[in-house]
C-alpha cells in the first residue's frame, strides 16, 4: 500500500475482494509498528482490530457488506473511550485508570458501519494546546517536514500525523479551539469539525463543554462526509457536491490576517482567486464580533479556561499537579481568577455574538479565511521558552477558536505552502447546524482549493 490512501481507494479494493480486511488491519498495525515515530500512537487495539476485521471479512466474503466503510481502518484520540483500554486523555496521571467499560457512541457507530479500530493517538495533555506538544509521550513529528522536528499542532496531534504519514485513512478527534482543524493546516491534510451537538459526546473526555465538539481528519473531503454519515448511524451519505458557481464566499477583514506570515497570505489568496475565476461569488466584509471575542476574552477570561478549570480544579490542587504538564498547570490555573459574573457575562455575550454574526452574513454564505496565521514552527525552540510557548500557542489558535466561540462548523483544506515549503489550509466555515451544506459546498471546492482543478 502507498501512503495517502482516502476511504473511497480503500474500499474499492476492499469491496471488490482485492483486499481482504484482515490483511489491510495486519498491514496497517505493521506499518504503525514500524514507523519511525513511536509518538504518533499512544497504543494499538491489535486483538480488538484482528477481531474486527475477520467479521468484516466474513461479511463481505458472504455478500453483507455493511456499507462503504466496512472493513476499513479508523485510529481515536485518546479521548474516546474504547471498551476494555484506559483513556488516557494525554496524562500520566489517567495511566492507572481502570478501563473503559464500553465503547464512546461515536466509536460504536463507527464499529456498527463496520470500521475495524486499530488504536489511541497521541494529544496534548488534556486537550489543552493546539500546538501538539506532550511530555508524558513524546511529540509528534510533523510528517509534513523531512528535515526538521516541526510540531504537528495540536491538540489532535497523533490523530493528524497519523493521516498524514500514511498510517490510516481516517482519524477521530475533537476540537474545542481549533484541534482538528489547526494539525489538518500544519500538516497537510482535511479536518472538518462539526457543529458542537451535531455528534453525541458520550463516552468522549471533555476540555470545555460549551465548546467542545468532534470531527474528522483525513485525506479528502468526501472521507469527511462518509464519516459524517456514519457517525450519525446512516448506511450512506445523503449529502450532494454543490455547484461552484453556486458557491458564495466572504473574506473577513477583521484579525484573521493580522500579523499572518507572507506566504501563508499568497497561498491563500491564490486560493480565493481559482474560486473566483471557477465562478464562485466573493466579497470581503469586516467582522467586528471577531474583534469582540478577544475583548471579551481579555475583560472576563476565556470561557475554555473556565470551563478547563472547574473540571480539573481537585487536580490542579492536589499531589497529582507535579504529575501534569507544568504549562498545563499554569494556563488551567487562570480559570481560579474567572468569577462567576465573568463566566455569566461570557455566555450572555456570545449568543449575542452568534446571532450578530449569522445576521451580517447574506443567504448561504460561506466565511473563508486562512486556518492558521502561519506554518508549523520548529520544536526545539518552543521547548526551551515559555514566552515562546504561550505567544505561539494564543496566535495558533488565534484564527480557529473563533468559530468555536461563534459555533460554527469548519472544514480546513490544503491550499498550498508557505515558508519552507510547509503546508497552509484554507477554512471554509458557516454557521451552526449547516453541515450538510459546508460539506456539500467543500466537496465543490476542495480541489480549486488545493490548486488540481
Amino acid at each position: 500500500m502507498t501512503n495517502q490512501k482516502t476511504l473511497a481507494s480503500l474500499a474499492v479494493l476492499v469491496q471488490s475482494g482485492q483486499l481482504d480486511p484482515i490483511a489491510l488491519a495486519e498491514d496497517t498495525l505493521t506499518r504503525i509498528e514500524s514507523h519511525a515515530d513511536h509518538s504518533i500512537f499512544v497504543g494499538l487495539t491489535r486483538d480488538r482490530a484482528a477481531q474486527e476485521a475477520k467479521a468484516a471479512s466474513e461479511r463481505l466474503k458472504a455478500g453483507r457488506s455493511l456499507g462503504l466503510l466496512d472493513g476499513l481502518p479508523v485510529a481515536w484520540k485518546d479521548l474516546f473511550d474504547l471498551a476494555g483500554t484506559v483513556t488516557t486523555a494525554g496524562s500520566a496521571v489517567f495511566r492507572g485508570n481502570p478501563p473503559a467499560k464500553a465503547d464512546a457512541t461515536v466509536v460504536g457507530a463507527l464499529a456498527a458501519a463496520g470500521m475495524i479500530s486499530v488504536g489511541r493517538t497521541n494529544m496534548n495533555e488534556f486537550a489543552f494546546s493546539g500546538l501538539g506538544i506532550n511530555p508524558h509521550y513524546g511529540t509528534p513529528r510533523n510528517p509534513a517536514s523531512a528535515d526538521v522536528h516541526r510540531i504537528p499542532g495540536g491538540s489532535s496531534a497523533g490523530s493528524a500525523a497519523a493521516v498524514a504519514a500514511g498510517l490510516v485513512p481516517l482519524a477521530i478527534g475533537t476540537d474545542t479551539g481549533g484541534s482538528v482543524r489547526i494539525p489538518a493546516a500544519m500538516t497537510g491534510i482535511v479536518g472538518y469539525k462539526a457543529t458542537r451537538g451535531r455528534y453525541s459526546m458520550k463516552g468522549v473526555f471533555p476540555l470545555a463543554t460549551s465548546l467542545d465538539s468532534l470531527g474528522s481528519l483525513c485525506n479528502a473531503v468526501q472521507d469527511a462526509v462518509w464519516a459524517d454519515a456514519a457517525m450519525h448511524g446512516l448506511t450512506a451519505p445523503v449529502i450532494r457536491r454543490a455547484e461552484v458557481a453556486d458557491l458564495s464566499i466572504v473574506v473577513p477583514e477583521s484579525v484573521v490576517f493580522d500579523e499572518a506570515e507572507s506566504e501563508v497570505v499568497a497561498a491563500f489568496e491564490a486560493a480565493i482567486r481559482r474560486l473566483e475565476a471557477a465562478g464562485a461569488k466573493v466579497r470581503r466584509q469586516s467582522f467586528p464580533s471577531f474583534a469582540a471575542v478577544f475583548d471579551l476574552m481579555a475583560r472576563h477570561g476565556a470561557l475554555v479556561t473556565a470551563e478547563a478549570y472547574a473540571l480539573h480544579r481537585e487536580r490542579l490542587a492536589g499531589p497529582e499537579a507535579a504529575r501534569i504538564d507544568p504549562r498545563v498547570v499554569a494556563r488551567a490555573r487562570l480559570g481560579e481568577k474567572i468569577t462567576v459574573s465573568d463566566y455569566i457575562a461570557l455566555l450572555d455575550a456570545r449568543g449575542r455574538l452568534i446571532h450578530e454574526t449569522v445576521e451580517s452574513l447574506k443567504t448561504g454564505e460561506l466565511i473563508a479565511h486562512p486556518t492558521l496565521p502561519h506554518v508549523a514552527p520548529p520544536l526545539a525552540p518552543l521547548l526551551g521558552d515559555d514566552d515562546l510557548f504561550f505567544k505561539t500557542n494564543a496566535k495558533t489558535l488565534r484564527n480557529t477558536l473563533i468559530g468555536n466561540f461563534l459555533d460554527f462548523c469548519g472544514v480546513s483544506i490544503p491550499c498550498g505552502t508557505g515558508a519552507a515549503g510547509m503546508p497552509a489550509g484554507l477554512l471554509l466555515s458557516a454557521p451552526h447546524h449547516q453541515d450538510d451544506r459546508l460539506l456539500s459546498a467543500a466537496l465543490a471546492a476542495e480541489a480549486i482549493i488545493r490548486g488540481e482543478a
